[in-house]
């Protein structure tokens, strides 16, 4: 291949801005803001935790099937702009019946439509660098990507969210769509692909059984947290109850039953979801398992503190849904611009001063913004609140570049694409496990104290931040993967 210029490494990846728009505009802004239309205050959490898990479980099976069918068509326009074309024609037509739902059902379809329809783009879309940029601009074209995947955190405050907090919510829809089908516009007409001559037997069963392994061993590590902090917090608050002899007992046990929740649901997740992928030779490859884990645990934490943000904020600054969707614009905003500082610079930090160093002190990062994030439920000041963000973001921006660049120093060189693909599997059951297990112990102990929930909640996600840094212990030097000595 030919060195492209600097235009065309754009043009490739000028989709992933359209895409990111779309997921944060649905995740952090149309469902929560929805959810509270349509849903009691005492389930809300719960309905919205039921909604992201159901979304992530679908586009887990979904964006790398569309993944692998491109890879096999033959069209005369390219193997994957046609998907991203039918993604999009789609996601018009369900963000239509996102804005037509009466009730918290019918948005329930409608979600997992959208991402159907957004991950028959998604999977496709990641196959363009990899078929037109050369490997030795690999390197620029991620960067380039990274950029269009972060600005939505900065583009959606400023156009989205601040319609939906006006009450604009259809003008807001409109919007989100404008934006996706511009980016799919410009990736047809300034993104050349060139057709295959011949299909490709790419193989379904394989790589479909690895999502699946994944999926089931997520699903059976999260039941199995489940059964742990059941029994013990059962345990607990049968003794805590022989003394106290009240309810509290009870809240007790659930406040800390639900973090030991999280802890438990993540390690067993990933042993399982690796040990089904891997089968054998899962065994015996500890740096790679702790990292995975190191990753879950990270964007766990990081993931859900953004999917709750608008119920905390309704909460913590006792404001309706509309307030706190502008307020949450502009906490998305703050972190989005300190994760963009910190990710530019963080590639040539990292090979300084080590990629583990850097991964072990973005967590820590992470833990004090949560912890600052929660000081605002005592002291609801908006400059907390955009110190929290900051801190956050920064946090974000860190681990984003070095936790990546230290993976691929830990697989095989010559499986790369399918180890680090299970790790992106593993980030997404991040979402479910965060936002499965936390909506119902916040609504539990929001129902026995207002707020207790959501202090309980993003005191998990301080406790998973911290413990990320902690679990890179598991990541020693000089036991790493054969091929990657």
């Amino acid at each position: 291949m030919k060195p492209l210029h600097w235009k065309t490494l754009i043009y490739v990846n000028i989709f992933w801005l359209g895409l990111n728009v779309r997921n944060t505009a649905l995740g952090n802004v149309f469902m929560p803001y929805l959810v509270d239309v349509f849903v009691e205050p005492q389930i809300k959490n719960t309905a919205l935790g039921m909604l992201r898990t159901a979304g992530l479980i679908i586009a887990m099976v979904t964006q790398p099937l569309a993944g692998l069918l491109s890879d096999r068509s033959t069209s005369r326009f390219g193997r994957r702009r046609p998907f991203i074309v039918t993604g999009v024609i789609f996601d018009l037509v369900f963000l239509v019946l996102l804005g037509l739902s009466s009730n918290y059902w019918m948005l329930f379809c409608a979600v997992l439509l959208i991402q159907i329809s957004s991950n028959v783009s998604h999977g496709p879309l990641q196959g363009l660098i990899p078929d037109l940029v050369p490997e030795e601009q690999h390197g620029r074209a991620a960067g380039i990507k990274a950029i269009f995947e972060l600005l939505p955190l900065i583009v959606v405050p400023f156009t989205i969210a601040n319609a939906v907090a006006a009450g604009q919510l259809t003008l807001a829809i409109v919007m989100t769509g404008i934006i996706l089908v511009i980016a799919m516009i410009l990736t047809i007409f300034l993104v050349h692909e060139k057709p295959l001559e011949a299909q490709v037997q790419t193989p379904l069963k394989e790589p479909m059984l690895r999502v699946a392994g994944v999926l089931s061993g997520i699903l059976a590590g999260s039941l199995a947290g489940l059964v742990v902090s059941v029994s013990l917090g059962g345990a607990l608050g049968l003794i805590l109850w022989l003394f106290l002899k009240s309810a509290a007992a009870w809240m007790a046990a659930i406040f800390f039953g639900g973090a030991i929740a999280m802890v438990s649901a993540t390690l067993a997740g990933v042993w399982a979801g690796v040990a089904f992928s891997l089968g054998k030779e899962a065994k015996g490859e500890r740096p790679y398992l702790w990292w995975i884990v190191n990753r879950l645990l990270f964007l766990t934490a990081a993931t859900s503190i953004q999917g709750f943000a608008p119920f905390f904020l309704m909460s913590a600054f006792s404001i309706d849904r509309q307030a706190a969707i502008d307020l949450t614009a502009k906490l998305m905003m703050v972190a989005g611009i300190f994760t963009l500082v910190s990710a530019l610079p963080t590639g040539w930090l990292s090979d300084y001063f080590g990629h583990k160093k850097l991964v072990a002190f973005a967590g820590l990062i992470g833990a004090a913004g949560a912890i600052v994030l929660l000081g605002t439920a005592i002291f609801p000041r908006q400059s907390v609140l955009y110190i929290a963000g900051s801190i956050i973001g920064l946090a974000t921006g860190l681990f984003l570049t070095s936790n990546w660049a230290l993976g691929t120093n830990l697989v095989p060189r010559e499986n790369a694409g399918r180890f680090l693909g299970i790790s992106n599997l593993a980030g997404a059951g991040a979402g479910m496990i965060g936002a499965g297990i936390g909506g119902p112990v916040a609504d539990i102990l929001n129902n026995y104290q207002p707020g207790l929930g959501y202090i309980a909640l993003f005191s998990y996600y301080a406790l998973l931040f911290l413990l990320s840094s902690i679990s890179l212990i598991g990541v020693k030097k000089g036991t790493i993967f054969q091929g990657a000595r």
